[in-house]
């Protein structure tokens, strides 16, 4: 650890409502519980931890920290949250996301629970598979009774999660996966229908290839019993995908994971098979593995004069940002020694993007446009190629990862690499808040909402940036303007407003279901994980139009996917303007991206660990 203090800069660029978000989940307290910490300080302290292992390696890690520093202070490149609240303090815990595998005995569903309990505490979210428990009323020969089937366990699991409280600061948050061929599936399908159960759980079904193949072509498709391998029945594999479609028009749930394909791009298959994925559902990990994440802020690159990206700082950003996240494996205080050892095997990072709709924005192209898909392209293919140049030179100087020999790229013939994935695009929900962008690669959710301040005492109407600079530039600006946005948080129904404006300023609602497949999928054909995503769905979608996402989504190479209908599911956290000043800040939230809900822009709150 260095111990010194920040480099004599300017104090961080951090909005007000930024700094509150710090100053409640982030910066250090005394023990009184006032806060003695400040952005610039958090930020060295931040670079000082993960910088340290340099040393080990005869590097200049105070050369390198400042290096950490200067992109983390000027928002252009933050971590995940656990990285932010732990680095350099006791708990040292800097992974976002977990898998844990839930194995066919009490013994060892116990255990694991036991284990996510020590990582939830950290500020981690943990995936898990049921896959492989007995279904219910399935024959337990140790004691001649019946088994209680995934479910009773999932909600074990949930009901632990309600009494740890992630780092202090926030409630765990888990995602549980189960096969469509498990005997109890139409329980699952149907679980999250009540609202009050499993409410710190993502769920989300494992789609097989069979399974896509039967719904496409008709017909049944067996049920498997995982503790015989023997089939226990069949179903129409339609209707099954029918009930998927409607349970998720209904609440958003469950998000669909295309297992085959996940598995078909492991980059480690030696080391096993994936059957489960962190809690936001981009990140596809074997079991015991961890994984930390980073995000590169397009809505600073963005040259206004070239109408272009800054392509030259994006590369150095990138390489840059490939070496802090490769140390944070090193820096990292492992909550279990299995996790450490799966970890370290494979050294997986996963480095992605935000403020992607604030570029768009800024540059003039609307979000659901072709312009917009390409640059979408551009992007995920640069992050790709200069990703993993630095990782490759990593490897060169460091060595590639131990689980290099049998990897995807080893087979291929590649070039070592330091890290067995390098890209993921991740919800980044309240890093985002806290650069002051648009979170990963979502659209805009509104054009304006409503902030609580002063306790809740005051409510302010905040508008989007750039519109209020354009409407001022281009001579309709009014008050009326303000009014008639802060009601509908779009311009759809707003006199005076140019078309082309209107066009750019479109909002998550005002896009077509399939743009948004379309957009997912530009980023998944550049991407080593998976994409965090929501396909938002005005309130007057239908169930059809679901099923269309879905099988969009699996057509163009997607690897999993998660709608979200507008009003679908109650205590939503993020709502329009004119109905903000009900939502509760803390209330459960529907989910971002296969993870979490919107992000609320008073408190910050949000379920997602990055």
């Amino acid at each position: 650890m260095i111990e010194l203090s920040p480099p004599r800069t300017p104090e961080p660029a951090v909005s007000e409502n930024s700094r509150r978000i710090l100053e409640a989940r982030y910066l250090v307290r005394s023990a009184d519980g006032s806060v003695v910490e400040t952005p610039a300080g958090m930020f060295w302290r931040v670079a000082c931890a993960v910088a340290a292992p340099e040393a080990a390696r005869g590097e200049d890690a105070h050369a390198v920290a400042r290096d950490f520093y200067a992109a983390l202070a000027s928002l252009e490149f933050l971590p995940n949250s656990p990285t932010l609240m732990n680095a350099g303090r006791e708990i040292g815990q800097l992974a976002a996301c977990f898998v844990l595998p839930v194995e066919d005995s009490i013994d060892a569903i116990f255990e694991t629970l036991k284990h996510a309990a020590k990582i939830q505490r950290t500020g981690g979210g943990t995936g898990f598979s049921f896959s492989r428990l007995r279904p219910k009323d399935d024959a337990v020969a140790t004691t001649g009774g019946r088994a209680s089937g995934p479910i009773s366990f999932m909600r074990v699991y949930n009901a632990a999660t309600d009494a740890i409280h992630q780092g202090g600061v926030r409630r765990g948050a888990n995602m549980a996966i189960l096969r469509v061929d498990h005997p109890d599936i139409l329980e699952f399908v149907d679980v999250k229908s009540d609202p009050a159960e499993l409410r710190n759980f993502n769920v989300s079904v494992a789609v097989t290839d069979a399974f896509m193949r039967a719904v496409r072509e008709g017909g049944a498709y067996d049920l498997v019993s995982p503790r015989t391998g023997t089939a226990l029945g069949s179903l129409d594999a339609r209707a099954v995908f029918d009930r998927i479609v409607a349970r998720a028009w209904e609440s958003g749930e469950p998000g669909v994971v295309f297992i085959d394909r996940v598995n078909a791009t492991n980059p480690t298959p030696l080391q096993g098979a994936m059957e489960s994925t962190n809690p936001c559902a981009e990140l596809p990990l074997l079991s015991y593995e961890s994984c930390n994440l980073g995000s590169v802020n397009l809505s600073k690159l963005v040259s206004r004069e070239k109408r272009d990206l800054d392509w030259e700082r994006f590369a150095s950003l990138i390489e840059l940002s490939v070496r802090f996240l490769d140390d944070v494996i090193d820096a990292n205080r492992y909550p279990l020694p299995a996790i450490e050892a799966v970890t370290k095997a494979n050294r997986k990072i996963g480095l992605g993007i935000m403020g992607f709709a604030d570029a768009l924005v800024l540059l003039g192209i609307p979000y659901d446009s072709d312009e917009a898909l390409a640059l979408a392209e551009r992007i995920a293919a640069f992050l790709e190629e200069n990703g993993r140049r630095a990782s490759r030179e990593l490897a060169r100087k460091r060595g590639p990862f131990p689980a290099w020999t049998g990897s995807l790229w080893h087979r291929r013939g590649d070039p070592p690499q330091r890290n067995a994935t390098v890209t993921t695009i991740a919800p980044t929900g309240t890093i985002a808040l806290i650069a002051g962008c648009s979170s990963g690669i979502e659209p805009l959710f509104a054009v304006s909402y409503v902030r609580r301040a002063l306790d809740g005492e005051a409510l302010l109407t905040v508008v989007h940036p750039e519109l209020a600079r354009i409407a001022q530039e281009r001579g309709f600006a009014s008050s009326e303007l303000e009014a008639r946005v802060a009601k509908t948080g779009t311009l759809a129904q707003v006199p005076g407003v140019p078309e082309d404006v209107r066009r750019v300023f479109r909002t998550a609602h005002e896009i077509a279901p399939e743009r948004h497949v379309r957009m997912q999928a530009a980023f998944q054909k550049h991407g080593d994980n998976a994409i965090s995503k929501t396909i938002n769905l005005p309130e007057d979608a239908t169930r059809d139009d679901v099923k269309r996402a879905y099988l969009l989504a699996y057509e163009l190479g997607c690897k999993g996917i998660t709608v979200y209908r507008y009003g679908s599911r109650t205590g939503q956290v993020l709502s329009l303007a004119g109905e903000s000043s009900g939502a509760s800040p803390a209330a459960p939230t529907a989910r971002h991206g296969g993870v979490c809900g919107p992000i609320c822009p008073s408190c910050g709150y949000s379920e997602c660990a990055v």
